[in-house]
């Protein structure tokens, strides 16, 4: 039984949901890491759109703190770097088709190499000297060349090809330091001898594994203020720069025992208002939150969801506490004293924080602030 409804109050034209992405923070981790890892350079790896904070802004934050370089996973992610004026060497994690060589050549971009055949294509497209970071595997098993193949690679590396870094990267360095001793132990034999730069070392590889800084570490989480695990919460002080936020449309007082949304999974212990919040499971908000104890914040205070994250919009149980339509509603970040994390979001949906902010989808709108 519904007794009471408050309409929709004039809020706007446009939906008022977004994400709020602090680039001050971006800045302010880019040189905390810096400190920590030093003489290391910095590598801002920005693949994903920067990890759904927004690819182009993040990656003039980062390179503003001190950045060297910056890594991608894609060659079309490069190219809008470029696009965007980006002139810093931006190096590509993975080969692409080896129709794609002659792309990569012309942007500009440093390709990762673990196959001859791709080198082959890369020497035939340039037109200058190329830059090419050989790629060994030392135990991820994803992509790399084996370890008995780096001579082979190193020598396949001519003109107009240069030889401008060999790398691997960590498979556990976040949980598991006795194999990550193992792949530092492992490329360091590999790479005796090459007088070249070297990487192996992903956010936590960088702040947990010194032996593992080399020339330069990758850092993916760490530049938007989000750690891999416990222990590097020891090492460094890092700040979240991703708020996610949106405001209260409607309003409803509904009787106990009613279950709001679909699948009606849920029955209201008492009377309460119920808040609907537009933004749902195509903006990135999990479904699975709706069975373990999501939560977000409305006036400083933390509400359950009272029932099925639905495609568009969400509601909330505030019990007997006052909310009004236009209400500022928070899924991630602080408010007042409270604070939900993309942490709490990964733990209550058994999944990492990576994932949570790679899922923040398209539909929501990002806003910087300097």
């Amino acid at each position: 039984m519904v007794t009471t409804v408050w309409e929709c109050a004039n809020i706007g034209a446009v939906r008022p949901t977004h994400a709020e992405i602090d680039l001050a923070a971006i800045r302010h981790n880019v040189t905390a890491i810096s400190r920590v890892v030093a003489p290391a350079s910095y590598c801002a790896v920005v693949k994903a759109d920067a990890y759904g904070h927004g690819d182009v802004p993040v990656a003039e934050a980062a390179l503003e703190a001190g950045a060297a370089c910056l890594a991608v996973a894609l060659v079309e992610e490069g190219v809008r770097l470029r696009e965007a004026g980006i002139e810093a060497p931006i190096l590509v994690l993975s080969e692409p088709a080896l129709t794609d060589a002659a792309e990569m050549v012309r942007w500009g971009l440093t390709p990762t190499a673990y196959r001859v055949d791709f080198l082959r294509a890369l020497a035939e497209a340039a037109d200058r000297p190329v830059d090419v970071h050989i790629k060994v595997d030392t135990g991820m098993h994803r992509v790399g060349a084996p370890l008995a193949r780096l001579p082979e690679l190193v020598d396949a590396v001519r003109p107009p090809l240069r030889l401008g870094g060999v790398w691997t990267h960590f498979a556990v360095a976040d949980e598991d330091p006795e194999f990550t001793q193992l792949q530092i132990e492992r490329f360091r034999e590999a790479a005796a001898g090459l007088d070249v730069p070297s990487h192996l070392a992903n956010t936590a590889g960088s702040l947990l594994f010194p032996a593992a800084r080399a020339d330069l570490v990758r850092v993916g989480l760490g530049t938007y203020g989000l750690h891999p695990c416990p222990a590097t919460r020891e090492v460094v002080d890092l700040r979240p720069a991703l708020r996610v936020v949106s405001r209260v449309v409607y309003v409803q007082r509904l009787a106990a025992g009613e279950r709001p949304s679909y699948g009606r999974r849920r029955a209201l212990q008492k009377e309460s208002n119920v808040a609907t919040v537009p933004i749902g499971y195509a903006d990135g908000v999990p479904r699975r939150l709706s069975a373990t104890g999501g939560e977000v914040l409305i006036r400083g205070r933390r509400y359950p969801l009272a029932g099925t994250v639905t495609m568009d919009q969400i509601v909330v149980d505030v019990g007997d506490d006052p909310v009004e339509v236009g209400d500022e509603v928070v899924l991630i970040g602080r408010q007042g004293t409270e604070e939900i994390t993309a942490d709490e979001w990964a733990e209550k949906t058994d999944t990492i924080s990576y994932e949570v902010v790679c899922d923040i989808g398209p539909r929501v709108p990002r806003r910087y602030s300097p």
